[in-house]
């Protein structure tokens, strides 16, 4: 059985009415972009579920952060969760569709852990097929949420498994975003890449910085120092 909550640092996620729990992937997401959103900027976290990215951006920014859930089990421990750290004077949150939501006001930055498989293998509960596959949002249609949803001026961020990156890009491009960076991650040296974190803006860049990194340091191993870098203000025992 899943835990019920998480213990963070400077904050904790109860997590028991949420189909998705704490994970790895979405802490390396959260971490990696807490440290290059502008400081006070409007920020826009599509799919919230348990609040974890919120709080990790609010933790290392000034900014005001907006989330959206669809499920309604989820968005009450959502409210909960973000109700109970230093930072909840920055956050609110809303109930519903992202694709027919009205907004007060476009964002400066834009993160998502959206829906991981189109078409893929079924989940155990609706829940978790909401919140683990595309046949609510596809990326197709994220892409054209950000849109609407982005300062002219903004970027956003969006994990996404390895093998659907092209793809995304490819999407992404044809909305006329482009990307300023991307970091490859995988289990361990010796292990196919498994997820993709991508940074998108309307800017064409001429280069494009690539990243990998390993979370473990062979299988069996403690994680590496790129990873201890990463979440070390997050993690407790790190």
């Amino acid at each position: 059985m899943s835990n019920t909550y998480f213990q963070f640092k400077q904050f904790t996620i109860h997590q028991d009415s949420c189909a998705m729990k704490v994970c790895t992937d979405a802490c390396m997401l959260g971490a990696w972009f807490a440290e290059k959103v502008p400081q006070y900027a409007t920020i826009l976290d599509i799919g919230s579920g348990t609040g974890l990215l919120m709080m990790m951006l609010a933790q290392k920014s000034k900014a005001h952060i907006h989330g959206i859930e669809l499920d309604l089990p989820c968005f009450k421990q959502l409210k909960e969760n973000i109700s109970q750290n230093n930072w909840k004077e920055r956050l609110k949150i809303f109930p519903g569709d992202v694709r027919s939501f009205a907004f007060p006001h476009k964002y400066e930055f834009i993160i998502t852990n959206p829906p991981f498989f189109e078409d893929g293998l079924g989940s155990k509960t609706e829940e978790e097929k909401l919140a683990k596959h595309s046949q609510e949002l596809s990326l197709r249609e994220l892409i054209e949420v950000i849109g609407v949803h982005l300062c002219e001026h903004g970027a956003f961020g969006v994990l996404l498994p390895f093998e659907r990156w092209e793809y995304f890009n490819r999407l992404s491009e044809e909305k006329h975003f482009y990307l300023r960076e991307k970091l490859f991650v995988k289990h361990c040296p010796g292990r196919h890449f498994s997820r993709a974190i991508l940074h998108y803006s309307r800017r064409k860049e001429n280069y494009i910085p690539a990243f990998e990194m390993s979370i473990h340091k062979n299988e069996n191993a403690p994680y590496t120092e790129e990873f201890i870098e990463l979440l070390k203000d997050y993690y407790l025992y790190l």
